[in-house]
């Protein structure tokens, strides 16, 4: 029995209650009523499912018993907080790092995985996971629980990139009320996030589907039932945020076969060209990424280079002499935000690629030998 059918079950249930109480029956009365299959119209009621009303009601029904409640313990201190997860092939779960992750040291030390972690499916089957993986940077993990039930079966990645406009819906477990679902639209894409240690979560889409505490870790749907994102946060009023799939592609796979992902690091502080900083570096376009500062023994110690000094342009101190970042791998990099998903998409850590920076006015172009990102709660 779908989960809708076990609500309107409850429902109907309750609404008989309250009707033979209106009537004056008494509990032996209503007991007898209730075993006695005398209406056959509120016998079909009972195991029929309504109609589809619309595509968002057909995609609900498609993805709704894969989408799962994830409740997370601390010892035997109780209950640390729930969210919500995805079944993603016949022995694990997807949800967020920050679900099952202890990431402000709250209860546990900072980065301690829960030691108790309990799923529920829409059937109301438990059961107990282990986690086989997390990165903080992505805020994604993975978790194993062995046994998935028939009627869970794994939902599908989006192969295509989704499109500003494009109908989405988000299920979950907000404020645990189970199996949600709210609707809306890709509102933007490519947006950054923020990550452990400064970093930032690249790739990410942008939705006015409303989401709220205990939807982390759910599924963002196409009307196709494919999954375009992971729920990681709520912006404010109409703004919501999901882990793209492309990046899930890549960091999934490696925390199933290691339990970790390892990030591209190039080692710089970067900042946007502003109006400012191009009328101080000569720039005829405020595009590409100005290198402010270069940490010493990083990838890019003694092969990209940093602010030099500062000079006023209207009252205002604008840092000078760092390298603009102009394309890197052939890639144009007009922003933060293209770099940092070109980084997060395409290369691994040992990568070498060219970087093509404008420098003391001329154009030059580097090879950077990418490293490994430090660990997040170190």
């Amino acid at each position: 029995m779908s989960s809708e059918q076990l609500t309107r079950r409850r429902l109907l249930a309750a609404a008989t209650g309250v009707a033979a109480g209106v009537a004056g029956c008494n509990t032996s009365q209503s007991r007898a009523s209730s075993g006695n299959v005398s209406n056959p119209d509120a016998a079909e009621l009972l195991n029929s499912t309504p109609e589809s009303q619309s595509d968002y009601t057909d995609v609900y029904r498609q993805t709704i018993d894969s989408v799962v409640l994830v409740r997370v313990y601390a010892d035997s201190r109780g209950r640390a907080g729930e969210g919500s997860g995805f079944v993603y092939n016949d022995q694990y779960i997807i949800t967020n790092e920050h679900v099952v992750t202890d990431t402000r040291g709250a209860v546990l030390e900072p980065g301690t995985v829960f030691d108790d972690i309990r799923i529920q499916f829409t059937d109301g089957q438990w059961r107990t996971a282990e986690v086989v993986g997390t990165d903080a940077y992505s805020d994604l993990a993975v978790l194993d629980i062995q046994s998935v039930p028939d009627t869970a079966t794994p939902l599908s990645l989006i192969e295509s990139e989704v499109a500003i406009g494009q109908p989405v819906i988000a299920i979950g477990n907000p404020l645990g009320y189970t199996g949600s679902m709210t609707s809306g639209v890709v509102s933007g894409v490519d947006r950054s996030l923020p990550a452990r240690n400064n970093f930032r979560i690249p790739d990410a889409i942008q939705t006015d589907a409303p989401v709220n505490p205990g939807n982390s870790g759910g599924p963002l749907v196409t009307l196709d039932g494919e999954v375009a994102g992971v729920i990681n946060s709520g912006g404010g009023d109409n703004i919501g945020f999901a882990i793209s799939a492309a990046l899930m592609k890549r960091v999934v796979p490696s925390l199933i076969d290691t339990g970790d992902y390892q990030h591209s690091f190039m080692g710089v502080g970067l900042t946007s060209v502003t109006p400012l900083i191009a009328e101080a570096e000569g720039l005829s376009d405020a595009d590409g990424v100005y290198i402010d500062e270069v940490r010493s023994d990083s990838p890019s110690s003694g092969v990209l280079q940093g602010s030099t000094g500062t000079t006023a342009i209207d009252g205002v101190q604008v840092p000078t002499g760092g390298d603009v970042i102009v394309s890197m791998g052939g890639q144009t990099v007009e922003s933060q935000e293209v770099l940092s998903t070109y980084l997060a998409l395409v290369t691994s850590p040992g990568d070498t690629i060219p970087v093509e920076v404008i420098r003391d006015g001329g154009r030059t172009t580097v090879q950077l030998t990418l490293g490994e990102r430090p660990e997040p709660y170190a």
